[in-house]
């Protein structure tokens, strides 16, 4: 017999009103009918709905009422509906079958909340979470219940609309999410747990040099380590400056597995920046090579009897490396983590220490728990859903939120394969590396993807079964070329290093099987947004002007809640004050929610400027300027907007453009008309031109927003 368990039930208004479920199989419409009873009850039915025989034999024997997903309800059916509420009854929603994609938060059609929204009816979001469909191959599904049953708030007549009940699913999701045991557990644990269980079935090759090393064998050289770096510092946290590669994989692994907390350092970043992290990080032990330190002999490297040099150090680790292969083959992971001193649970202790790209300022530390890390792992690789016989390509810096999380951490939890390569600039041995290894999985920025258009062929990217690119936007007519030109869809998606990262993305929409293909398909994928939101995280927009919550349909500032965010930035209670409330996490990104879940990110706060009392958005101009000047091929980001002060309208806007090739005050004079002409306002109209050679770009591959700043200022001067 199932095991459902119920949250809230009593929650359920005594008055009249209608349940909403996000999905529902004949055991949950039981499970709630049984929960139900004494009360009165009528079934909402949708009239094209494909539904199993128990539950098909069950509607027939039941009261109902049946409408037409996306069309207002027969009159008679209204008032037949009304006269059960206002006599305290409840209605159910019962959806169809439908085709969604492993760890879809809303599996009903949002046709039919259309419909239900019209009927001028208490509505009560009801959650049902089947957390089995989604574990992690380190988690014991035993450990979850078949399914959990959540009541949300009730959403009161006019204020029910279909954008309130996927705000008030969103809600129920992160609260039930966050119940997973899962989130107690200690990172370091459930690494030992996944290279273990994937000893021999997956490891990281080497692209730089072409070496290949089983996860067991990384388990026990990581554990050698890990001894020796306890007698080098007393710190909590150990630098790493490394670039993605297998010196880069053991080092993470061994601090964690240390009982310490790596802090890899952004080595493309300034001097100040570099010193500021380090500061910040209170750490006096760094882990590198002497490849990488003859390599970056411009970097401000710390005092050489700070540095611990890992090929040097792991050559006297022989004896100790032999014995924990032999150990590691015979203890469970339990019995190898209890044998290191690591912790049964890590929760909100830090886990990682990271550091933002300083895009708009000077970096700011962000502690990312082990319930952040193993949160986020959970809810984008539930939606991946990629398995053993898959692999990752991992090119992007360790220092980054993505090349951390999704590059290191989730493949060896997951068992897939990692191919790395020190740069995802080069993108013509990338693409070889690709070829040789099938890739199953690319994460790239919209800079970084223009190389392969140059300098890959399709045959070489044919393995690939994922493109996901982030960290800026994603234009349009690069989406088309790549997708015609190499046959895969490039799927935008989001995230930010508070986040852990992820929090939307893109998929492939879900493939029928033969005996699926009449079933409605619940889309994955939209151009233009960056996705649906990861399982387990809540959204809420709030007016940019006032503060004031709005719907999540509405423009705004996104505000985020849920395991994977941050607690606040390290030793900056100035700023975390500012940021959080009540759990919410603002993000400073305006955007809206879609009626199907998609978000769509307009820009970021810092790149509006508030002109005569007006946001006029910085993206959304230099989109405007690319079409007026034709440069919707062109290879790079070749146009930027930024503002600076003025006296009279508050901002002024700046053009950075790397095409001008003229008198810019004349260039500038055309895009005028030319703006005008596609009806523009005027107040989104540059005032100044500035010729550059190039746009300063961060190594993410995202622009570098206050480099961009100092250019204008300094044209300005």
């Amino acid at each position: 017999m199932s095991q459902i368990d119920t949250i809230g039930f009593e929650t359920i208004p005594t008055t009249g009103a209608i349940l909403v479920p996000n999905r529902l199989d004949f055991s949950h419409l039981l499970h709630i009918e049984q929960s139900l009873a004494g009360r009165n009850l009528l079934l909402l039915v949708e009239s094209d709905g494909i539904y199993d025989g128990l539950t098909q034999a069950h509607l027939s024997n039941t009261e109902s009422i049946t409408f037409t997903p996306g069309e207002e309800f027969h009159t008679e059916d209204q008032d037949k509906l009304h006269t059960h509420l206002d006599a305290g009854g409840l209605a159910i929603f019962v959806p169809g079958k439908t085709l969604a994609r492993r760890g879809t938060t809303q599996g009903a059609r949002s046709a039919s909340l259309v419909s239900i929204c019209q009927l001028d009816a208490t509505i009560v979001q009801v959650f049902v979470d089947t957390p089995r469909d989604t574990t992690l191959t380190t988690e014991s599904s035993e450990a979850y219940p078949d399914a959990t049953i959540q009541i949300g708030s009730a959403i009161s007549g006019k204020k029910a609309t279909p954008a309130g009940c996927l705000e008030q699913t969103y809600i129920c999701a992160e609260q039930a999410f966050n119940k997973r045991p899962l989130l107690k557990q200690h990172l370091g644990r459930v690494l030992i747990d996944g290279l273990k269980r994937h000893a021999s079935t997956a490891g990281i090759i080497d692209g730089l040099d072409g070496s290949e090393m089983n996860y067991g064998r990384v388990l026990a050289v990581s554990l050698a380590f890990a001894g020796a770096l306890k007698k080098e510092t007393s710190k909590k946290r150990v630098g790493i400056i490394l670039p993605p590669g297998r010196a880069g994989l053991i080092a993470n692994l061994a601090v964690i597995f240390a009982g310490k907390i790596p802090v890899n350092i952004n080595f493309t970043a300034g001097a100040a920046a570099v010193q500021s992290a380090i500061k910040q990080s209170d750490i006096d032990r760094f882990i590198t090579v002497d490849k990488f330190v003859r390599k970056m002999q411009s970097f401000p490297w710390p005092p050489t009897r700070h540095l611990v040099f890992l090929e040097r150090v792991l050559p006297s680790l022989k004896g100790s490396i032999i014995r924990w292969v032999l150990a590691t083959k015979f203890m469970s992971a339990g019995m190898i983590a209890s044998r290191i001193g690591l912790p049964k649970s890590g929760g909100d202790r830090e886990a990682v220490l990271l550091f933002t790209s300083g895009s708009s300022g000077e970096p700011k530390g962000v502690a990312l728990t082990h319930t952040n890390i193993l949160a986020n792992v959970a809810q984008f690789g539930a939606r991946l859903d990629l398995h053993g016989d898959d692999s990752v390509l991992g090119c992007l810096p360790l220092f980054h939120s993505f090349g951390c999380t999704v590059t290191l951490w989730y493949p060896i939890i997951e068992g897939l394969s990692l191919v790395t390569f020190p740069s995802p600039v080069e993108t013509k041995k990338l693409a070889e590396l690709i070829a040789q290894h099938e890739v199953s999985l690319m994460i790239a920025t919209p800079t970084f993807l223009r190389g392969y258009l140059k300098r890959a062929t399709p045959e070489q990217l044919s393995s690939l079964k994922l493109v996901v690119t982030g960290a800026e936007k994603l234009p349009q007519s690069l989406r088309e070329e790549f997708e015609k030109r190499f046959g895969h869809q490039v799927l935008e998606g989001y995230g930010l290093t508070e986040t852990s990262p992820v929090t939307n993305f893109n998929l492939p929409d879900p493939r029928p099987d033969t005996d699926q293909s009449d079933l409605p398909v619940i889309p994955s994928s939209r151009a233009g947004s960056v996705g649906n939101l990861v399982p387990g995280l809540a959204i809420r927009i709030t007016n940019p002007t006032t503060e004031e919550p709005i719907g999540i349909d509405e423009s705004g500032i996104i505000w985020f809640r849920g395991a994977n965010v941050f607690s606040g930035y390290l030793g900056r209670e100035d700023l975390n004050k500012d940021i959080f409330e009540d759990g919410w996490f603002r993000t400073g990104d305006i955007g809206r929610v879609d009626q199907d879940g998609f978000l769509y990110i307009e820009g970021r706060l810092s790149r509006f400027s508030k002109i005569g009392g007006e946001m006029v958005p910085h993206e959304r101009v230099e989109e405007y300027i690319v079409q007026a000047l034709n440069l919707q091929d062109h290879d790079e980001r070749c146009v930027v907007i930024t503002g600076l002060p003025d006296e009279q309208k508050g901002e002024q806007l700046i053009l950075l453009s790397t095409v001008s090739k003229g008198s810019p005050e004349q260039e500038l004079i055309a895009l005028r008309y030319r703006l005008l002409e596609m009806e523009v306002p005027s107040l989104w109209i540059p005032k100044t031109l500035v010729p550059v050679e190039e746009v300063p770009v961060l190594a993410s591959g995202k622009l570098d927003i206050r480099g961009c700043e100092t250019l204008a200022k300094s044209s300005a001067k």
